[in-house]
């Protein structure tokens, strides 16, 4: 029962350290769903979307190659100038 409670406190302090970096609510939910909750690969998400993002690349393929290409950024660069 305690577990619970602590996995939240956890969930709760990443996403606030999440977005005192500067990415949106949104952003940060859906991508510490999309890693299980693990704050670490959340933020390597966030940062190469914004990344990719401020090149000019579309935000749903820049979300669909990092998670094929599991947030390897040469990969996933290469992936999206062949697109």
């Amino acid at each position: 029962p305690l577990c619970f409670p602590l996995q939240f406190l956890s969930y709760l302090g990443a996403c606030d350290r999440l977005l005192k970096q500067g990415y949106e609510e949104g952003q940060v939910e859906e991508a510490m769903e999309m890693f299980q909750y693990s704050e670490k690969k959340a933020a390597e998400f966030l940062h190469l979307l914004a990344q990719f993002n401020d090149m000019g690349f579309q935000q749903n393929e820049i979300k669909e190659v990092l998670l094929l290409c599991g947030n390897q950024r040469e990969r996933a660069l290469e992936e999206l100038v062949m697109k």
